[in-house]
């Protein structure tokens, strides 16, 4: 592990160009992270130097700015993800995943164009050896706690082996990060019985029903709500649509109610009682609380972040980041995977 100058543990390279609103909200959010108490781990803003440091000036934070790695181009949110990662070598994110592969960060934190920063931690950073395919785990809240659901957007077309691995690797990030002993797992599908759905998520039922971990079984939509599984297995194109679908509710959601609300005095009087709970209740469904999404398979710790987080969102993806270096989230993914039977795996 590579151990930073002031000592407080895990250096975070953190790429400073990736965002909507990159690189403002990124300098604010390493700043937050790094005034939390109890810190202990560092962060390198890794980006445009000049532009950097003339962000920083207008927020009147250039004297708090952690090291700054310079790296001069930029893959904007819209370009071709493998082509610019090919072509701009000295790209933001490709110099966060080099520095990473070579010891100078122990994790990877990036809010820019995702299909970019799996292309440039597949192509820098490698797969974990047993790995055929890497996926992007998110979590998401439930009234009964959090759901791990994976993949959402990182491997789109897949094998039954890789939806089995996908599960192996979801469990043990939810038994490590989330701290959930055993986790359950369970295939997303159109029913529950085992013959339900095409031919690819049959025969993942079965290499995961033979797996070591604990499975569950199928899984329908509702029951990721209802708290049935822990860990959710899908393919990328599936997730990815779970993903945006359950990111528009929210926001829909609060509207209505808001419009119910406004409705009726009686409501409105009702309303302005149960602000502080709906407060409550926004800020836990906030996805900027999750902060990023671990990509799981790669040899190191990489996590993708929104393209629209703000300075909370960016600060809990560092914290995320540090949580996967400190819980050997890579080396357990490859320790569980060289103990299984070569069928399995």
């Amino acid at each position: 592990m590579t151990t930073s100058q002031q000592g407080n543990g895990p250096v975070i390279g953190v790429d400073a160009m990736g965002g909507d609103l990159a690189p403002r909200v990124v300098i604010q959010g390493v700043l937050e992270a790094l005034a939390e108490p109890g810190v202990a781990f560092d962060v390198a803003l890794i980006g445009d130097e000049r532009e950097i440091l003339a962000e920083a000036t207008r927020l009147g934070v250039q004297n708090r700015l952690p090291r700054v790695i310079h790296a001069a181009e930029v893959i904007e949110m819209a370009e071709s993800a493998a082509q610019s990662v090919r072509k701009k070598r000295d790209s933001s994110i490709n110099v966060a995943a080099r520095l990473h592969k070579s010891g100078e960060t122990d994790a990877l934190v990036s809010a820019g164009n995702t299909g970019a920063v799996v292309a440039a931690a597949l192509f820098e950073m490698g797969r974990i050896a047993q790995i055929h395919r890497p996926a992007i785990a998110t979590v998401l809240p439930t009234p009964q706690g959090n759901v791990v659901i994976l993949d959402v957007g990182a491997t789109s077309d897949c094998k039954p082996s890789h939806l089995y691995q996908f599960g192996v690797m979801g469990s043990i990030y939810a038994r490590l990060v989330l701290g959930i002993e055993r986790p359950r797992v369970g295939l997303l599908n159109i029913g529950e019985e085992a013959e339900k759905g095409s031919e690819l998520y049959y025969e993942a039922h079965q290499l995961l029903k033979r797996s070591p971990i604990h499975f569950v079984g199928n899984v329908e939509g509702k029951d990721i709500i209802l708290g049935t599984a822990d860990v959710v297995v899908c393919d990328g194109f599936v997730g990815n649509v779970l993903l945006k679908f359950a990111e528009s509710v929210i926001p829909s959601l609060s509207t209505m109610i808001k419009d119910e609300i406004s409705a009726h005095p009686l409501s409105m009087t009702a309303g302005l009682l149960l602000k502080p709970a709906f407060r409550r209740l926004k800020r836990r469904l906030d996805y900027a609380e999750v902060g990023g999404a671990p990509l799981l398979g790669v040899e190191g710790n990489c996590i993708i972040a929104h393209g629209r987080s703000n300075p909370r969102a960016i600060k809990n993806a560092i914290k995320v980041a540090a949580r996967c270096v400190e819980a050997h989230v890579a080396d357990s993914i490859r320790q569980e995977l060289e103990r299984l039977t070569p069928a399995a795996a």
